[in-house]
């Protein structure tokens, strides 16, 4: 009659093959997933978020530092998640005087809301070529619903520019004030220029 005398020693073998079978199938689960869903990547090369306010003295800037993801749940284009996060300190207009203002707790309040950030909940086709998107968007730490609408240009090439604007009222987030000698509009518009390429997965399938 054979004994098998299990040892510490072979425990520890058969663990390590189960957790590297574990890992492999995961491993293969992830990588089938990602071949059914199209995967981008957003560049800052060539891409940009600025805004505009109306005033007696033209406010107008950029943001130097952000990071966008666009993400998605099936091959259908309007399962897409647009994700952007800025740095609110990052803020350019040209004029050191503006930016300090801007960034101050009148307006961005970076030092206790240094993110300013967008993310869809709900994407709807419009047109061939446009999109309404519903979203979360969050400044000096207060978030409501705004609506983001976008143009895309390049369908069918793998890469191309997601253009779009979307428009709120200073006010509903607590920039009640304005700047020495400057007459201010509530209403602030901001572009957004995303540059994006499909890096894996299937294209997307649009609406004709």
């Amino acid at each position: 009659m054979l004994t098998y005398v299990r040892t510490e020693n072979s425990t520890m073998r058969f663990t390590a093959i189960l957790a590297l079978c574990f890992l492999a199938s995961t491993l293969a689960c992830s990588a089938s997933y990602a071949q059914d869903v199209p995967v981008f990547a957003i560049t800052t090369a060539g891409s940009s978020i600025t805004f505009d306010v109306k005033a007696s003295v033209s406010i107008a800037g950029t943001f130097d530092k952000w990071d966008a993801s666009l993400t998605f749940a099936s091959r259908d284009a309007t399962t897409g998640v647009l994700d952007i996060k800025v740095q609110a300190a990052s803020v350019d207009t040209g004029s050191g005087l503006k930016n300090r203002t801007l960034r101050g707790e009148d307006f961005f309040d970076v030092e206790r809301n240094p993110l300013i950030t967008f993310k869809s909940t709900k994407v709807l086709q419009t047109g061939p070529n446009t999109f309404e998107l519903d979203g979360n968007f969050t400044i000096r730490g207060v978030t409501k619903p705004e609506k983001l609408t976008l143009t895309v240009s390049g369908k069918g090439t793998g890469s191309g520019e997601i253009r779009g604007t979307m428009a709120f009222d200073r006010r509903d987030y607590g920039m009640n004030s304005g700047i020495p000698f400057i007459r201010i509009a509530d209403r602030v518009e901001v572009t957004v220029a995303l540059k994006g390429k499909r890096v894996a997965g299937p294209p997307l399938v649009f609406k004709q």
